[in-house]
Order: C-alpha cells, then sequence, then structure tokens
C-alpha cells in the first residue's frame, strides 16, 4: 500500500507517550500514529449499508445472553431450512 504524508500538530505529552511505546514494543512512533490514523478514521466511518440487515421478533423487553443466542440461532436455522442462508 503506498502511503502519503501529510503534516500534523500534537500535543508534547502525546508525543512523548508514542515514543515510549515506540521504544518499549520496538517499532518507530510513525507506526503507532498511522495505526492512531487508523483507528480514528474507522471509529469515524459512515458505513453503506446496515450493521444489522435483519431483524429478529423477540420478547418485547431486553433480552438475556442466552436469549439472544437462542433468538439468532433459531433464525439461522430457520433461513437454512427455508434454502435462503448465504
Amino acid at each position: 500500500m503506498s502511503m502519503k504524508r501529510t503534516n500534523v500538530h500534537a500535543d508534547p505529552e502525546d508525543l512523548a507517550i508514542i515514543k515510549a511505546a515506540a521504544k518499549r514494543r520496538g517499532i518507530n512512533e510513525a507506526e503507532i500514529i498511522r495505526q492512531g490514523i487508523h483507528l480514528a478514521a474507522m471509529a469515524n466511518r459512515v458505513w453503506d449499508e446496515p450493521l444489522f440487515s435483519r431483524t429478529f421478533e423477540g420478547a418485547g423487553r431486553t433480552l438475556d445472553s442466552s436469549e439472544v443466542r437462542d433468538t439468532v440461532a433459531d433464525a439461522a436455522r430457520h433461513e437454512t431450512e427455508a434454502g435462503t442462508a448465504a
């Protein structure tokens, strides 16, 4: 992947933390900054599709984790039986 050079302003305290982390991890400071940029980009990305494309019928209340697992498993099983699974 090609990289594009850019300049940013950062707090000296943040740069000191990055410098120490880079030394501790044995990587260069630029790699930590690239990782931070990637995390910020992904956190602010607008996705073209919704996270959940299907809806599930529920009990009309907040379910516990086992009830969620069972509901999703039932829906997946129903789709597989109907031949609509991807």
